[in-house]
């Protein structure tokens, strides 16, 4: 170097640094609370003000007295690390940064529309936006627990004595209304059979689903440049963590179903251990067309959004970096990459016009997390495992459309509610009895275990020609319909749940919970014998 030239690294940690390397620079440490995350909020309220883009003049106000209401004077930061269990780790100034996020995409509409929105609704607008920021990364019993919290600070909350609430619903289980302002109840969109099913391709919208979707539309539909003058670019992007089986590829691909094919595009990536930084280069530049000379954009001029299913997956080097998540951050951040033909090699590739969404697993238990940099760049939601309701829900749709009164008699669609029931039994017996060990890591039992016995109830219920079920009082053993849909569904439950058990320990402790549930679930309701129901039936397609 010359004598003119000096180096600046900043650098997250000095795991990898030498101590020769050390020796030769000066280290300045900054910590976490020397800048800390008021001056987001202080900086967000002033920007409004100047640009005069507020949703009412005397929304600085209104955001101090919350800000000190519900983060300084309990502490919510400090409570929330203490407290409660964050499934993937996230900094105060990321959550802060999606409580803004959040609140600026609530409030966008309004600021457009000229409409003032007075305090009232103002605190819930907060209240709403401050959950998600601060709780979106709890489970269940977290988010319950937070809910009381905010009970303890006389927060805005949703009605508890209108008679329509039930037990266990938080306040992650209503939004606010635009319109109304008040809040309002999540309710799955209606879904329409398609006239062909194919099982494995079905996609069920759920209360759960469809409030992630309306989160991932508001954060997508922020300015892409949030501060002109400061150069600073908007948060456009949504991260998806849950453990397996919590649709979350699911409500990923529900939410771009939803695209309009003249303006937005949809890419899927699939990260794994062997992804590398040049193949994704590669998958991105194959969906790009020139739009000035380094400067290239999405095929046609639309925008695009790429969807990273697995992005937690690719491989942790020796120090302890994922080389493919650093390119992908290159790209979000610094909006593209470098070239790699050799005519062009080190000149930079400017990319326009694209937003992320990302999908993963939680981090820890062999999983790997996600760099803190990559991270940033995301609003974080934890998808949580669904409820009995919502489980029922799914599935009595699908039977419901296989089972049509125009094909199947009265006694088999009857028996619908009581399939459901049972495997929804089976399947929570099987997760609280069998848990994983070292030795059993792979005893999880998911969404995917029920979405198996369905799938082979609907292999024979969705092939109405062959008349297999109106067929059954024709075989030697004369069997009624009812009967041959149980035996079914045991021979669905036990090729699911014991292929999966390891010793005949487990496997007999299955058998006896499985004859128990079938006895519950069929003997009262439809009145038949205990020899008639313990059935050991085997099916295969021929």
């Amino acid at each position: 170097m010359t004598d003119n030239c000096k180096m600046v690294f900043e650098v997250e940690n000095l795991n990898n640094a030498s101590p020769a390397t050390v020796s030769r620079c000066g280290i300045i440490y900054v910590s976490a609370t020397d800048l800390g995350w008021r001056p987001l909020i202080d900086t967000w309220c002033r920007d409004r003000q100047e640009t005069k883009e507020y949703a009412n003049p005397d929304e600085m106000s209104f955001m101090t007295e919350f800000v000190e209401k519900y983060i300084e004077k309990p502490d919510a930061f400090g409570m929330t690390i203490k407290e409660y269990t964050y499934m993937m780790p996230q900094s105060e100034v990321v959550r802060t940064n999606q409580l803004l996020n959040l609140l600026t995409a609530i409030l966008q509409g309004f600021v457009k529309n000229l409409e003032t929105v007075d305090k009232q609704a103002y605190e819930k607008f907060f209240i709403y936006s401050y959950s998600w920021a601060m709780a979106g990364l709890f489970e269940s019993e977290d988010r319950e627990k937070f809910h009381k919290f905010l009970e303890t600070r006389n927060a805005p909350l949703p009605p508890n004595n209108s008679g329509n609430r039930v037990e266990k619903e938080t306040v992650f289980d209503y939004f606010v209304d635009p319109e109304t302002k008040q809040w309002k109840k999540w309710e799955p969109e209606t879904w329409q059979a398609p006239k062909r099913i194919a099982f494995s391709q079905l996609l069920i919208p759920t209360g759960e689903s469809t409030r992630t979707e309306y989160i991932m539309k508001m954060i997508a539909d922020l300015p892409v440049i949030r501060h002109a003058r400061r150069s600073e670019p908007g948060q456009k992007n949504t991260l998806l963590v849950g453990s397996p089986g919590t649709a979350k590829t699911s409500v990923c691909l529900m939410y771009c179903e939803k695209f309009d094919d003249t303006v937005m595009r949809m890419k899927r990536i699939n990260f794994s251990s062997a992804t590398t930084p040049f193949n994704f280069q590669e998958s991105i530049e194959a969906e790009l067309e020139k739009k000035q000379v380094k400067t290239y954009q999405p095929a046609g001029g639309k925008l695009m959004t790429v969807f990273i299913d697995d992005i937690s997956m690719p491989f942790v080097n020796t120090w302890g970096d994922q080389i493919t998540l650093e390119i992908t951050r290159q790209l979000i951040e610094q909006k593209g990459f470098y070239f790699l033909q050799k005519d062009l090699r080190g000149f930079f590739m400017g990319v326009e016009n694209l937003q992320f969404l990302g999908a993963m697993l939680h981090p820890g238990g062999g999983k790997n997390d996600i760099p803190h940099r990559l991270k940033r760049h995301f609003f974080a939601i934890n998808m949580t495992p669904p409820s009995k309701a919502a489980v029922e829900d799914i599935y009595g749709k699908i039977l419901t459309a296989i089972f049509n009164p125009k094909k199947y008699s009265t006694e088999v669609i009857e028996m619908r509610r009581f399939l459901i029931e049972a495997t929804i039994n089976i399947w929570e017996a099987v997760k609280r009895r069998l848990l994983p060990t070292p030795a059993k890591f792979h005893y999880t039992f998911t969404l995917r275990e029920l979405a198996r016995v369905f799938g082979g109830i609907f292999a024979v219920a969705s092939k109405p020609d062959y008349k297999v079920i109106a067929n059954c009082l024709n075989i030697k053993e004369k069997i009624r319909p009812e009967l041959f849909l149980i035996a079914l569904w045991r021979h669905e439950c036990q090729r699911t749940f014991v292929d999966k058990l390891i010793n005949n320990n487990d496997k007999k402790t299955f058998n006896d919970m499985l004859d128990r549930v079938t006895k519950e679930s069929f003997r009262d309701s439809l009145g038949f014998e205990d020899e008639q129901l313990m059935t050991e039936n085997l099916f295969c397609d021929f």
